[in-house]
């Protein structure tokens, strides 16, 4: 651990996140805070990328008014309306889910799956219905049913949600048929599956990474340019371990991971070694998205991001979730330290 004052020391600190702060954090993150329909570049090769950004600006400029529709005599209201954009990685999906929740006007939540799980956990099925049931618009970036217990939740969350009038836009990286393959026994929960994916219209974004910048990946540093990186350093900083980090993740729940980064600004990580556990693996990729949505400097020195992952997990149930972190790298080490190691 450095001695440098402005260097913060993560696994010193376990934050805690109250129901006033979590409803408070239902925004797009820093990176996605300004983005638009306008600021969208769809691949002109790839229709359904138009067709999707078309969709959903026309849905957020001129939604259905589910809250103020009455049927004339029966008093019910509008059920809400479902998207579900199903794309690979690196295509723009959280951008459009993000300029989506921007354009449109009216009470609105903008979360990950993983923090919307947290906060059922937190409030409990019914205040979580009641709290919900206050917006109009429910943006769930990165859906996913990773066991039987979230496929009963978010079976239960939406069925209640939807037909009370509150409208949700998500993204995944797998179509709705196919959620949970792979992770459990998906066919056992076949009616819950198939009643989730009945929710929404499918929006297909097809096209390649954007972030693909060749085909190797980006260099880590020496340690020689991780210690000048961290002599040019003016605001908070953190450096450390992967292992050392890697464990203290494992105390925390991802959904805490943004205020564990709560006022650093750059990341610099020592001794990146290839994990061999699935657990501490996921964790990582949680903890990447969140440095990649907090659009933070980061610098690695250790193994190539080649062997970062152990094959059979790279190839396994959760191959997307490890794809779309090695994207993530790429652009977040191509981006920032690079340039600036040149």
């Amino acid at each position: 651990m450095s001695s440098n004052p402005l260097c913060v020391d993560l696994t010193q600190r376990f934050p805690e996140l109250s129901s006033e702060e979590m409803r408070a954090g239902f925004v797009p993150s820093p990176r996605f805070g300004r983005v638009s329909f306008e600021s969208y570049q769809p691949n002109p090769e790839f229709v359904t990328q138009t067709e999707a950004l078309e969709q959903l600006r026309d849905f957020a400029e001129n939604p259905p008014r589910a809250r103020k529709t009455l049927r004339l005599f029966g008093g019910k209201k509008l059920e809400g309306v479902g998207y579900y954009l199903d794309g690979g990685f690196g295509v723009g999906k959280t951008h459009l889910l993000a300029a989506t929740w921007h354009s449109f006007e009216g009470q609105k939540a903008f979360l990950s799956f993983s923090e919307l799980f947290y906060a059922l956990g937190m409030l409990g099925m019914n205040s979580a219905i009641e709290t919900f049931s206050s917006y109009a618009l429910l943006c769930i970036d990165e859906f996913e049913l990773d066991d039987p217990g979230n496929t009963h939740l978010a079976s239960t969350f939406l069925g209640q949600l939807m037909p009370a009038g509150t409208h949700v836009v998500t993204t995944s990286n797998t179509t709705p048929g196919g959620l949970g393959q792979g992770r459990f026994n998906a066919r056992d929960f076949e009616r819950q599956i198939q009643a989730i994916a009945g929710r929404f219209q499918v929006l297909p974004i097809d096209g390649p990474d954007y972030r693909q910048r060749g085909v190797t990946l980006p260099r880590l540093c020496s340690q020689e340019e991780l210690g000048a990186l961290e002599a040019r350093q003016t605001r908070p900083y953190t450096r450390l371990r992967v292992s050392a980090l890697n464990r203290h993740l494992l105390r925390i729940h991802p959904a805490r991971f943004g205020k564990l980064l709560e006022g650093i600004e750059t990341i610099l990580l020592e001794e990146l070694e290839q994990i061999v556990d699935q657990n501490v693996a996921l964790r990582l990729v949680h903890f990447i998205d969140k440095v990649y949505d907090f659009d933070l400097v980061l610098a690695l020195t250790g193994v190539p991001l080649e062997k970062l992952f152990d094959l059979s997990f790279r190839f396994g149930a959760y191959e997307k979730k490890y794809s779309r972190c090695l994207s993530r790298l790429s652009e977040l080490l191509s981006a920032r330290v690079g340039p600036a190691l040149k």
